[in-house]
């Protein structure tokens, strides 16, 4: 397990939420300082404040590639596509590992109702972060997965570009 994967899944260890978690473990090579990135991430918990939908690890990894490849130009649509495959690329290497990138899905959290439930009857409250908790949540998987494919995808490839 590289670095990054091992500092992403200690801090997850230490309470941090996925985004948070994966986020946090490449605030210097995104040049944030380690409050900003806190709070950056801290809205994409659980799927998106807890909603379940868009993994935090991977939205993690979307901050990251946008702060390391974005673009800046409204205008600019060749910028736009090439992030934007970029992106998609990253969603599908992190499927080809976990089949989904949607949180309830990777949790196995059932949707018995056909939809997730609204506003009104989503929790916001997190769980606690017991040994149980963590015996039970694959997250651990994800984030390790998350710090990878930034490592692979978007770090050693925009270092490779940049030499070129």
């Amino acid at each position: 397990m590289s670095d990054f994967a091992n500092r992403a899944t200690e801090n997850f260890k230490e309470g941090y939420n996925c985004a948070q978690s994966v986020l946090l473990a490449f605030a210097d090579e995104i040049g944030l300082d380690k409050e900003t990135v806190l709070k950056l991430s801290s809205s994409f918990g659980g799927g998106m404040g807890r909603m379940r939908e868009v993994c935090g690890a991977v939205s993690a990894i979307f901050m990251i590639a946008g702060l390391i490849k974005g673009y800046t130009s409204p205008d600019d649509d060749i910028a736009k596509g090439k992030h934007y495959e970029l992106i998609q690329n990253i969603a599908k290497e992190f499927k080809t590992h976990h089949k989904t990138i949607i949180c309830r899905e990777l949790l196995g959290i059932e949707d018995t109702a056909g939809t997730q439930g609204t506003y009104e009857t989503l929790s916001p409250i997190p769980s606690k972060r017991t040994e149980e908790y963590y015996i039970k949540r694959p997250c651990e998987d994800f984030i390790k997965t998350a710090a990878s494919i930034v490592e692979d995808e978007v770090l050693t490839r925009h270092k490779r570009n940049s030499v070129i």
